[in-house]
Order: structure tokens, then sequence, then C-alpha cells
């Protein structure tokens, strides 16, 4: 054994002796024994980390410590656990938690990367911003159907033949954020939209990659340059997740004909054939809502959330300190596939959402959204838009798969930080 080899080795054995100690005197909560330098990234499977993670949690329970290199990250895992620290105990949980690739791009400005004060202003910025350009007014709602009848017309324009829906569904929503951002909607064709698609796709394509942790970089003031990072944001927050759940849609839709057909009945009776659908229709159409809840419950879009931090000092949790600084995993699969709520939950079941007479039936185990104080700022908008877009399609068209329906797959071809549904194709059928 060479030189360099020893002394590596016995660096190795001395950092970790350090930590070690330094950990049980922070009582993190308890976890699989991590390896020097590295931690327990051997131990964790980085192209599905939700699987990994239920692993864990039935060892060591609903809180746990992962160690991605050097640093601590404890895992939360179930509603309980989840509620607790997000909502329970929200403000101590409210930080944003380290993603070294969105730090290198967004250097802590925006809303959805930043922490303290500034998250706080840009936050409260947004929110009333938004609201000055109608979020929650019907002048929102109106922008919404509109871009519904747009979509309608382009799919109209593919004749009923085959074709990948990814890009028209990732334009609809994009084009929202177009007409609040810059008061205006752009054509499908437009070079300058064209562009824009698909940098934000590539962004989630970089972002669903498997991530490490790296140093972090302090922020700088707020500034223009916050600004254009929190457009950036909404673009991204409100394009990318959206046209994903929209696609996945229309694949469970194909994939289960005859909750389709229930959704189709109930459009025909509440609004028909002759207007656009409108928020107003939703409490009039109780299985549709069941409909929409379950799609985001069972394709779980974000698994394990963006990355919360305990910020501001250290914390109790339970019969653990957790230091400050620490970052935190919330395991939201872990509260949308929880049996206890939802029986069979990696079955495609609306009646998740439904009680014995067949009205909507509300769930706290619903987090698609996230929850607390970090609770995605657009959700009204992408509700909204899930209900309108689906129901217009499914008011001018009928969905036809090209394959068998029992042979659609609708496993997701990546599970990192978002769950995307594998491509597919389909004909628009029009009504």
């Amino acid at each position: 054994m060479g030189p360099v080899v020893i002394l590596v080795l016995g660096l190795s054995c001395l950092l970790f002796s350090i930590w070690r100690q330094n950990s049980g005197k922070r009582k993190l909560p308890p976890g699989p024994t991590p390896f020097p330098i590295i931690g327990n990234i051997l131990q964790v499977d980085m192209k599905d980390i939700t699987k990994s993670l239920n692993k864990f949690s039935e060892v060591y329970g609903s809180v746990f410590t992962l160690y991605l290199g050097m640093q601590p990250t404890v895992v939360l895992h179930g509603y309980e656990a989840v509620k607790e620290a997000l909502i329970d105990q929200g403000e101590e949980f409210s930080g944003r938690g380290r993603f070294p690739l969105a730090e290198k791009a967004n250097r802590g400005l925006g809303i959805v990367f930043s922490n303290g004060h500034r998250w706080r202003e840009m936050r409260r910025f947004s929110l009333m911003t938004l609201r000055n350009f109608g979020m929650g007014k019907r002048s929102i709602e109106e922008r919404v159907q509109e871009e519904a009848r747009c979509l309608v017309e382009e799919l109209r324009k593919t004749k009923g033949s085959p074709c990948d829906p990814t890009f028209i569904l990732a334009c609809a929503p994009c084009n929202v954020i177009c007409s609040i951002v810059f008061q205006n909607r752009f054509d499908y064709k437009d070079q300058n939209f064209l562009n824009l698609m698909k940098k934000l796709n590539k962004n989630v394509e970089i972002l669903s990659s498997p991530w490490i942790q790296e140093n972090h970089k302090e922020p700088s003031e707020f500034t223009n340059e916050g600004l254009t990072i929190l457009a950036n944001d909404l673009f991204g927050a409100g394009t990318e997740t959206t046209s994903t759940t929209l696609r996945y849609s229309l694949l469970l839709l194909m994939k289960h004909p005859h909750v389709t057909a229930k959704v189709k009945e109930e459009i025909d009776r509440v609004i028909g054939r002759h207007r656009s659908p409108c928020m107003q229709d939703r409490s009039q159409m109780p299985y549709t809502d069941a409909v929409l809840h379950e799609i985001q419950r069972y394709i779980d879009l974000v698994p394990m959330n963006l990355p919360h931090a305990v910020v501001t000092r250290d914390i109790k949790f339970r019969d653990y300190i957790i230091p400050k600084g620490t970052t935190i995993l919330t395991s939201l699969t872990s509260v949308l596939h929880d049996p206890k709520e939802f029986p069979n939950p990696d079955k495609f079941d609306p009646g998740h959402f439904l009680d014995e007479s067949g009205n909507f039936k509300k769930s706290n185990y619903f987090m698609p959204f996230s929850a607390g104080k970090r609770i995605c700022a657009g959700e009204g908008l992408a509700r909204m838009e899930l209900f309108l877009f689906l129901t217009t399609i499914l008011q001018n068209f009928n969905l036809k798969s090209l394959v068998d329906p029992q042979d659609l797959d609708t496993t997701p071809v990546l599970n990192g930080f978002i769950s995307v549904p594998p491509s597919y194709q389909l004909s628009f059928i029009p009504v």
C-alpha cells in the first residue's frame, strides 16, 4: 500500500471520527451509517430516490438522517412528520434548502430558491403583482379561457392525425404566463416563443438529473437581476409543471376510458357544447374535480418536494435537535401515496376523492403543491388551468390511443426532481 493511499485513508478516518462526534452532539435523527466524505450517496438509488427513502423509512422511521456528502440532510417521511414540520412549525422550516444546480443559475435570487428577508419580499411582491394583474379575478380566468380556445384550434390543425402533444400542451400554460408578465400571448409558431419553450424544457431536464451538495454562495441584494430571475421563476414554475401534468392527464385518461366517459358525460350535462367551461362549473362537477385531484395525486409530480432548510437557528423537532443550516427533504410521495388515506395508492382511482354519495371529498393529504409557508404561489392559477384546459379539450375532442389502452405505460421516465410521463402519441378526434 503506497504512502498516498495510507495518508488518504488516515485523513478520512480522522474526518469521519470528528464528523461522528459532532453528529452525536447535535442529536440528529437516526439513519444509515455514512461512509467517510461521500456519506450515504452509494446507498441511495439516484435514479429513483423516492424508492430509497421508502426503504430507509421502514428501518429508521418517519424522521431520519442521510449524508449526501459531508453534510446531514434530515428526511421527513409520511403525512404526520411533513405536516408537523411544514404546517405546525412552518416558520422554522420555511427556509429553502441547498439545490446546487439552481444556485448556479439563480444565485439565491427570485422566489423559488431565495431565503430570509429576500424570499419574503419577493413572495409578497409576486403575490401583490399577480393580484394586480388579475390573479383570482375574472380577468385571469378570461385569459385562460382564451388560451384554451387557442389550444383547441391548434389541436384541430392535427386533423385527427397521430401526434405527440408535448409541445402544444406546453405552449398553452406558457402563454398564460406571457399574458400576465408581458400582457401579450404569442402564436405557437413565433420564433422567440419557440426559443423560450426550448430553454424551459432544457431546464427541467437538468433539474431532473441526480444532484449532490456543493458550496453555498450567499445571494446579492435585491436588484433588476433579481426581478429577471423572478420572472424566470414564474415561467419555470408556471409552464413546465402544468404542461407536464396536462400531458400526464391525457395519458391517464386514455389508459382509463371509463373514467374519461364519465367526465365527458358530466361536461355534456353541466356545460354542454355551446359555451366555454368556466370555474363556476367545477362546483357542479364533483366527478371531474375528483379526477383532477386523483391525477395530481397519482402522478406525484414533485416526489421529494423542493428542499427546505432550518435557516434561523437550531430547532427541536420531536426528540431531536436539528442544527441551523440543515437541509430538509419532505417526501410528498409518502403523503400522496399513503395507503391509510388512499386505499391501493398505486392504483388510479378517482374514488379516492369521492364520498359514498358521489360528492367531492377533500383530503388533508392532498399536497401536490407542497404545504405551509413555501406552498406554491401559483397554486390557484395551476388549478384553474388544469380544469379549464382539460374540460375544454374533452368538450371538443375524443382521445384516441394508437395502442390498446391496457398497453399504455404510465411509468415516469425520470423520477428525480420531477416525474415526467413517457413519450406517447394520440389522435384528437373532433366531437
